[in-house]
């Protein structure tokens, strides 16, 4: 930044004493000296000015890269989880219709009403079990939802960041003789 601003100082001393220059008709050393400094600045100028804007450019990129690692992460960790809560309700499902095909075969009496009661918290406890795969089901699909939001807002960066490349080289190519013109 520091460079930035430097040369624009130094192509603004230069110019002012080309006119200067140029109207006291100096001689012809001088003269070049003088437009080989403002050459030089304005040189100083291009460089640092490129060097800012690819400074600005990488820091927005490397913070958009860290954004997106830490959402595919947190998404790993979500799938993880919604995948255990998944297996966990299985196994609770499967060993509730095992308990129930064994109620049905023995029901007498007391052992009924154990088994009804026994019956009713298991019923419970799927009814927690599957609420709760449902809010880790959710979950994992907001998750995803970001990390795709994340993906097409870092998608349309690198095409506007290439645009503005293709922008500055068309600069670079079609005004390279501009900046010069009021040297010669």
């Amino acid at each position: 930044l520091f460079l930035f601003a430097d040369a624009v100082r130094e192509i603004r001393k230069y110019s002012s004493v080309h006119v200067n220059e140029k109207a006291a008709n100096v001689n012809s050393s001088a003269f070049d000296h003088i437009q080989m400094k403002l050459f030089r600045s304005q040189r100083n100028l291009y460089l640092s000015g490129f060097s800012l804007f690819l400074w600005l450019v990488l820091r927005r990129t490397v913070t958009l890269l860290t954004q997106l690692a830490k959402e595919m992460a947190s998404h790993a960790a979500l799938e993880t989880q919604v995948n255990d809560a998944t297996e966990a309700a299985k196994k609770y499902m499967a060993e509730n219709e095992r308990l129930q095909e064994a109620l049905s075969g023995k029901g007498h009496g007391k052992k009924k009403e154990s088994t009804d009661a026994t019956k009713e918290k298991l019923k419970e406890e799927v009814e927690h079990l599957k609420a709760e795969l449902q809010k880790t089901s959710d979950a994992f699909h907001k998750a995803k939802t970001e990390v795709a939001a994340v993906k097409k807002q870092s998608e349309g960066l690198r095409k506007e960041y290439d645009h503005l490349m293709k922008e500055f080289q068309q600069l670079q190519v079609g005004g390279s003789g501009s900046p010069y013109k009021n040297c010669v």
